[in-house]
């Protein structure tokens, strides 16, 4: 039985197909990831968490051009699953 995602996007290119509704993240502790999530994950605690703890450690000037998640991809995945369930 596998797990089922269907509200989040893993990409691999850098590309701006982001679809309405949605926002690019990247993730990783090395090696960083695109991810495409809801807009709506924007207004959930826990993922606030991540966005301040993301602001503390890259601030608003970060040189992937987009909103970087310090976190590791399984732990990003863990989240964004609870969220889903919400």
């Amino acid at each position: 039985m596998g797990i089922r995602m269907p509200r989040i996007i893993k990409k691999s290119s850098t590309s701006g197909d982001v679809p309405k509704g949605h926002f690019a993240v990247y993730v990783g502790e090395k090696q960083k990831k695109r991810f495409v999530i809801p807009i709506s994950f924007l207004s959930q605690p826990l993922f606030q968490d991540l966005l301040s703890q993301a602001e503390e450690e890259f601030g608003f000037n970060h040189p992937m051009g987009g909103v970087t998640i310090p976190c590791s991809e399984d732990v990003f995945i863990d989240l964004t699953s609870r969220l889903n369930r919400i």
